[in-house]
């Protein structure tokens, strides 16, 4: 009943609906441009290749939910809880992560192009790339972004700000088994983030800047440092 009456307020132009429960909910390839689910319960929702482009889900709920492929582009996820989450696909392009809590979500594939990662918490969480397109996180602020454990194989981090971020055990090599690209990390800002023990193999470093950075026993075998800025 609250999901039908979700969608019939929301076909009558309504859009602000904070607070609701929709826990386990199906709502597969649904168009809710612009809505308000701020604060709402969606744990283990079903919300694929829905629209959900420049809605508000500030502190909303996504534990466990399902979002491959959904259209999140401009959306507003600020202190989200998608801890488990699979966005595999999901567009994310500009969208507002600040402080979002990503503890092994599924990024396989997804567009971060953009996007404001401030704090984010996304330890463990896969970014590897699918068969068709490699994660793409260029030009997104992931400063002091938690990204301890994360896989990054491949990912596409051209430019991203990624100063004070804690990548400590991070694999940020080539994924020999889906992808015959290098995670790009060309020009990415790396001052004061943590790199120990990560894994930076054949990765693209040209021009970044990683003054101040922890490379305590980083492996950077056939990495490409050119005009890279290094610790002193």
């Amino acid at each position: 009943m609250v999901l039908d009456n979700l969608l019939k307020q929301y076909s009558l132009g309504k859009r602000n609906f904070q607070d609701l429960i929709l826990q386990e909910i199906d709502l597969i390839n649904i168009n809710l441009m612009g809505v308000n689910l701020e604060r709402a319960d969606l744990r283990q929702s079903r919300l694929g290749k829905s629209n959900l482009s420049q809605a508000i889900l500030r502190k909303a709920n996504l534990s466990e939910a399902i979002l491959w492929g959904t259209d999140l582009r401009e959306t507003d996820l600020y202190q989200a809880i998608l801890r488990d989450a699979d966005l595999s696909g999901a567009k994310l392009i500009e969208a507002n992560l600040t402080e979002a809590y990503l503890n092994k979500a599924s990024l396989c594939g997804a567009n971060l192009t953009g996007a404001i990662l401030v704090n984010s918490n996304l330890f463990d969480a896969d970014l590897r790339p699918t068969s068709e397109r490699r994660t793409n996180i260029g030009e997104a602020d992931l400063r002091g972004a938690d990204l301890c454990y994360a896989n990054l194989s491949s990912a596409l981090l051209y430019k991203a700000n990624l100063e004070g971020a804690k990548l400590c055990r991070a694999k940020l090599s080539r994924d020999e088994f889906r992808s015959p690209f290098a995670t790009d990390l060309t020009e990415a800002n790396l001052q004061k983030a943590d790199l120990s023990y990560a894994d930076l193999t054949h990765a693209i470093l040209v021009k970044a800047d990683l003054r101040g950075a922890d490379l305590t026993g980083t492996i950077l075998k056939d990495a490409d440092l050119r005009g890279a800025i290094l610790p002193n």
